[in-house]
């Protein structure tokens, strides 16, 4: 890979932390887990979107996201999850994006053909809220990332804003809903939803037995 589709591939990742800052927000309000006086509306690619008002809850998202930056340029990150936990810390929602990025191929898209694509998922968002389920009492949720391998930080502190999880998994595949897909070059995504299985036991397994590199 030469200089340029290095610089390419740098802005494809971009805009893809880009587009997750606001795709999570979109999700958080989805959710109703804050008001709705929580957000303002905003534009973004042509699309009327959520933001957060309040600074720390609006410093937390964009610190999640753009903390992804260096591991998706190198190709590390797998699926990012906004995971909802019950009083209990057990997972009942995540939305999971699955992305592989293409760095040979990212010099030829243009930054307007992949900000059209990544548009469509913001609006198949904005009318998704049939498909999630009523958040339990007393619930909290979490930005997860899953990589491919573990980063090898060393001095480096792009990973100081990421920690290991110790978020549970469930022990049955869980109910998958697909949301949206994209299988385009240089970029494919896909979101969807998962939710426990009814037959789901309440014991469930620690990451470590998940076999998952995970940060949070």
């Amino acid at each position: 890979m030469n200089l340029k589709d290095d610089n390419q591939s740098g802005e494809v990742a971009g805009t893809v932390v880009e587009f997750m800052e606001v795709a999570i927000t979109m999700i958080v309000f989805l959710k109703g887990f804050y008001p709705s006086a929580a957000f303002e509306r905003r534009r973004y690619m042509n699309v009327v979107v959520q933001r957060a008002r309040h600074p720390e809850l609006r410093d937390y998202i964009h610190s999640a996201a753009y903390g992804l930056l260096p591991f998706i340029q190198k190709g590390l990150v797998e699926r990012v999850a906004v995971i909802f936990f019950s009083e209990d810390n057990v997972p009942v929602e995540r939305f999971i994006f699955k992305l592989t990025i293409n760095p040979s191929s990212a010099a030829l898209v243009e930054e307007a053909q992949l900000q059209f694509a990544l548009r469509s998922f913001l609006i198949k968002l904005s009318v998704s809220k049939s498909l999630v389920k009523p958040l339990p009492q007393n619930c909290r949720w979490e930005v997860t990332a899953y990589l491919r391998s573990l980063p090898q930080v060393g001095s480096s502190k792009e990973g100081e804003l990421w920690i290991p999880t110790d978020t549970k998994q469930w022990q049955n595949p869980p109910v998958i809903t697909p949301v949206k897909s994209l299988n385009s070059e240089p970029l494919c995504l896909q979101l969807y939803l998962e939710h426990p299985s009814l037959s789901q036991p309440h014991n469930l397994v620690k990451p470590n037995a998940a076999h998952e590199p995970q940060v949070r």
